[in-house]
């Protein structure tokens, strides 16, 4: 026993250590043969060295794992030490750092409204039900709540699912004239190649009192600002549906891929959705308490625009974190 507690020991290394542990406690190792000589003795000498062998595998197994702990953790420290660094030292080699896809294309944006004299305004993500909803012409039990994909929370909140909820709290809490974007992140139960559960929009509201908004006004605007973004496109509006604007419109822009002749990412039409907008419906104005009021609204996802502008197929891909896409915005 004792020359196995001596080498174990003396060893220097944890391959050291397994090949000792092999040569007591393996098949062919020291105690299985010592145990197999045990039916050529007589039943007193069996019992002696049973015993022998017992305390040996105690002992022996007791020391190697005391062994081990001790050289994994000197293993550990050597490794750490080889492989420390100084943080004070001055690092000359440094990488190029970038903003986030998504915000880059939310910064654009919002630098061509602010240059159409739109104010920023901001507002909670948990948001009630009443400015998520029934203020936007969405009463409870409206078919159209069923779109939304909300995550409920108790109390009646819930995670904002548009940031049109921003600009019910900015009519609450002004007075017309009203000339605002509101920018950030938005919930959703939803997730495929072009939908995620958090994504970001931007919603602009004006309103001024009498008529003095109109359709026209907001056409004109929209097809400067999608030009600003994507060039020399062409753009097209289509009546649609929305509960808070009448009448709405859904807005496409030429295919930035195939100008326009058609491809796979336009499903062979020419046209690519972008945003929605339309005339503020009469029912906003009194659920915030506005009178003789006219004004337009539109929205459109981040997300989407990002992935037209950067030719990215799959937006989950825009929120993994992989340094393989991320590098190319750089």
């Amino acid at each position: 026993m004792q020359d196995w507690l001596k080498k174990v020991e003396a060893a220097k290394n944890l391959e050291e250590l397994e090949n000792i542990r092999i040569g007591v406690f393996g098949k062919k190792g020291f105690l299985a043969a010592e145990f197999l000589r045990m039916k050529e003795l007589d039943p007193e000498a069996k019992k002696l060295l049973a015993k022998e062998l017992n305390d040996i595998k105690e002992s022996v197994g007791s020391a190697l794992e005391a062994k081990k702990e001790k050289l994994a953790a000197q293993a550990l420290k050597e490794q750490l030490e080889k492989e420390k660094i100084d943080v004070t030292l001055l690092h000359t080699k440094s990488s190029a750092g970038a903003l986030h896809p998504v915000l880059s294309t939310m910064d654009k944006m919002i630098e061509y409204f602010i240059s159409m004299n739109f104010s920023i305004e901001t507002g909670p993500i948990v948001e009630n039900d009443f400015n998520n909803f029934e203020a936007l012409n969405l009463p409870k039990h409206h078919p159209a709540r069923d779109m939304q994909d909300t995550f409920y929370m108790k109390d009646s909140m819930l995670l904002r699912t548009h940031t049109s909820s921003v600009q019910i709290r900015t009519m609450l809490s002004q007075k017309p004239p009203i000339r605002m974007i509101a920018p950030g992140a938005v919930c959703r139960r939803d997730y495929d190649l072009t939908h995620v559960p958090m994504f970001h929009q931007v919603e602009g509201l004006v309103v001024e009192e009498g008529d003095k908004v109109s359709f026209a006004n907001l056409k004109s605007l929209l097809e400067e600002f999608l030009k600003y973004m994507f060039g020399d496109v062409k753009v097209r509006f289509r009546p649609s549906f929305f509960p808070f604007t009448e009448p709405s419109a859904e807005v496409d822009i030429s295919c930035v891929f195939c100008g326009g002749d058609g491809c796979r990412v336009c499903k062979h039409t020419g046209w690519l959705e972008v945003l929605g907008c339309g005339i503020v419906d009469p029912n906003v104005f009194k659920a915030v308490g506005y009178k003789n009021v006219s004004g337009y609204a539109f929205g459109l996802g981040v997300e989407r625009f990002s992935m037209l502008l950067n030719n990215t197929s799959d937006m989950r891909s825009l929120f993994e974190g992989d340094l393989r896409l991320m590098e190319q915005f750089v």
